[in-house]
């Protein structure tokens, strides 16, 4: 019997096909998700992995079973899943394993308007279902089966986020955009068709495959073609999507990379301007200044953990504005409280458009503390280096500890956090503070802990 623990994370499902799961697996999901959420009509998309077809359809069978109708969207990015989720008002779910290697897929679910399924809210119900059946038989059919039908709303999709942002009076704009041979490749020419913008694609094509790098634009590693391109084509601007489009990463007009937390208040600020006073959301690794630049707008702050189904939640609790990660993950109330990356490049480029200065000195102002950036190590005993570690700073004179989410420890002009990847063996480390010598030291005394 497949092991579900391995597959069924905190906000999603995602492993190794077909070693982890199959279709015959996703068919017994797609009968518990509408179970679990009481479904009449459901609706599917999948990225472009080469498992994704397979998948999404066993899954749409299993919902079929339980009486559902299923409406299949297709080829589309998780954001546009969200949209449709959203527009429909129908529960949803969306094949695809995000930034991870080729090899692995899994399913992002959500209920009607896009509201997050995660542990706390359906998926350790779904997961109690799928091991009941697969211990004790599959579900009995319904007494109708639900229909199977497609329905493309990428023309839409886009619409909405046009209407979101003004964009048709900004200044023309040279914009490269790496896609990584994932989803944004699908969605770009839709959203942009028609802007002031002269659009450079990078690795546009479909490959679930990943060709040219890992479609995961975290790691510097994956953004040096698209620094290189935007460097030698003296562009504006570059974008950079992972596999599932649902996040971007900027880089500015030099080709440096402007870090997602001056991304977020950027947006922040504008959102801000549109609703004085609102609630802005931010996880525990964004930068000092996020906060800081929603109380010189104006707003409320409020700090939450780290992942997509807390943070839709935390906004839904808190009537917020927007929200935003050190992950490049946007989340916004006109989208139903949904991440979409492509939001956040429109309110880039409409920033950086209605006015004349480049994107680096127009990101200065909410880029004010030297970061490590997320430094991933790989470990057999995630607790047992992070209990080392909370252990070496508990007595330390100056400093707080919390756990919210990890291990987060503040100084007076310095902040780490620790915490075990949800994916991955992997621990995260991320750091701040007010000078980049300090950064280091803080850097090389945690590392050494965690790696000893």
């Amino acid at each position: 019997m497949p092991d579900l623990s391995q597959i069924v994370k905190a906000y999603d499902v995602r492993g190794e096909v077909p070693d982890q799961w199959d279709e015959s697996l996703a068919e017994l999901f797609g009968a518990a998700f509408a179970e679990v959420v009481g479904a009449t009509a459901v609706v599917i998309g999948h990225d472009m992995r080469p498992s994704s077809p397979g998948l999404a359809r066993a899954f749409a069978r299993g919902v079929a079973g339980r009486g559902a109708d299923v409406t299949e969207i297709g080829l589309c990015s998780t954001d546009q899943l969200y949209y449709a989720s959203g527009a429909l008002d129908l529960p949803g779910a969306m094949f695809t394993a995000s930034h991870n290697p080729a090899q692995y897929n899994g399913i992002k679910m959500c209920r009607a308007g896009a509201a997050p399924v995660g542990q706390d809210s359906g998926l350790d119900e779904i997961r109690a279902l799928v091991e009941g059946w697969l211990a004790d038989g599959r579900p009995a059919p319904a007494d109708r089966p639900g229909t199977i039908d497609q329905r493309d709303v990428l023309t839409d999709y886009a619409a909405h986020l046009r209407s979101l942002v003004a964009l048709e009076s900004i200044r023309p704009l040279r914009v490269v955009v790496d896609a990584g041979n994932g989803m944004g490749g699908h969605t770009v020419p839709t959203v942009f068709d028609g802007l002031p913008i002269q659009l450079d694609p990078m690795y546009f094509e479909l490959d679930g495959t990943f060709p040219n790098h890992e479609a995961n634009p975290l790691d510097p590693a994956n953004i040096v073609d698209l620094q290189a391109r935007v460097r030698e084509t003296g562009a504006d601007v570059g974008l950079a999507f992972d596999g599932d489009a649902d996040r971007c990463f900027v880089v500015d007009e030099r080709g440096e990379p402007v870090s997602p937390s001056a991304v977020t208040a950027l947006v922040a600020a504008r959102e801000l301007a549109k609703d004085p006073g609102a609630t802005v959301i931010h996880n525990l690794i964004t930068s000092w200044s996020v906060p800081e630049v929603v109380r010189e707008n104006g707003g409320q702050p409020v700090r939450t953990r780290v992942g997509h189904s807390f943070i839709k939640a935390e906004m839904a609790r808190t009537g917020a504005i927007f929200g935003g990660e050190h992950s490049a993950h946007y989340y916004f109330r006109d989208f139903w409280n949904a991440d979409t990356g492509m939001l956040a490049a429109l309110h880039v480029l409409s920033a950086l458009g209605h006015q004349e200065k480049p994107l680096s000195q127009l990101v200065a102002a909410y880029d004010r503390y030297p970061a490590s950036g997320e430094i991933n190590s790989r470990v057999a005993d995630q607790a047992g280096r992070a209990a080392a570690v909370r252990a070496a700073y508990a007595d330390r004179s100056g400093v707080t500890l919390d756990e919210l989410d990890g291990l987060t420890v503040t100084a007076d002009d310095w902040w780490f956090n620790l915490r075990a990847s949800n994916t991955e063996p992997l621990l995260r480390l991320n750091i701040e503070a007010r000078d980049t010598a300090t950064v280091d030291k803080i850097r090389d005394e945690v590392l050494a802990i965690v790696r000893a």
